[in-house]
């Protein structure tokens, strides 16, 4: 029998089994530019409240706009806390991304607000999370403990060493590698996209010996086939900052002299 559920509710499940999924990270707090993606074909999408002016008013509605345009709506949360987690899934998130996750006492905590069972998220039994109702509490329980997603980012030099342990965490799902923060931990040093590129295969490496699946964010075509070679099968493409601003550039480029 052919699976009926939505695309979006199949998140998880596709980035265990390592599908390739393309998603992008959202900035501007408005729904119509995910009413644009979903017809395009998007996986997924990242809501940014760690970068971005996104507060749980419009992150409820942007969540409600993903899911009606059949894209799985992953929230990034600016830190890690539990109360903001519960905020995220109880809207209707497929997914959290949390950042700076260095220890393996920090993603016990992310993954334990992310679970119902063996976990501590709290309970509401009227929320988007549980349509409203229409599915008991028990049902509900273990239906979000299938479906979602806990990915944390490994985006500091003192996370490196620890991300085996990290993506070994019961509960935790995936790897981000944060190449930015990485980056900009170097600071001028000239040969930091070297060493960037040295850390991001070892932290490839801890995630395929833990057998969790990972995430990137490529560049360019070339930085594509790196991600890929290193395992990562849900690629984040820019952002909606960065594809106005590609289209603006090349339109004035286009229309000038």
């Amino acid at each position: 029998m052919t699976d009926q559920r939505p695309n979006f509710t199949l998140f998880r499940q596709r980035l265990l089994a390592r599908e390739r999924m393309l998603g992008t990270f959202l900035k501007l707090p408005t729904t119509q530019v995910i009413e644009m993606l979903g017809p395009i074909g998007y996986d997924f999408v990242v809501i940014d409240q760690e970068h971005a002016p996104l507060d749980r008013g419009i992150t409820d509605l942007m969540i409600l706009a993903a899911r009606a345009s059949n894209i799985a709506p992953l929230v990034r949360v600016p830190e890690f806390t539990a109360a903001g987690i519960l905020s995220a899934l109880d809207c209707g998130a497929m997914g959290i991304m949390v950042p700076h996750v260095n220890s393996v006492e920090k993603a016990k905590a992310v993954a334990q607000s992310c679970r119902y069972a063996g976990g501590s998220r709290g309970f509401a039994g009227l929320t988007r999370a549980s349509t409203w109702g229409s599915a008991n509490g028990v049902q509900h329980m273990a239906m979000q403990d299938r479906q979602v997603a806990c990915i944390v980012m490994i985006e500091d030099q003192d996370a490196i060493e620890h991300a085996g342990a990290i993506a070994r965490v019961d509960g935790i799902d995936a790897l981000f590698i944060g190449r930015g923060d990485l980056t900009a931990s170097f600071g001028d040093d000239p040969d930091a996209a070297r060493k960037v590129a040295e850390i991001s295969t070892k932290v490839a490496a801890a995630a395929r010996e833990a057998d969790v699946p990972l995430l990137m964010l490529p560049t360019s075509r070339d930085d594509f086939e790196f991600a890929k070679g290193l395992g990562a099968s849900a690629l984040l493409l820019s952002s909606d900052h960065g594809f106005i601003r590609t289209a603006a550039a090349k339109a004035i480029n286009d229309f000038s002299g």
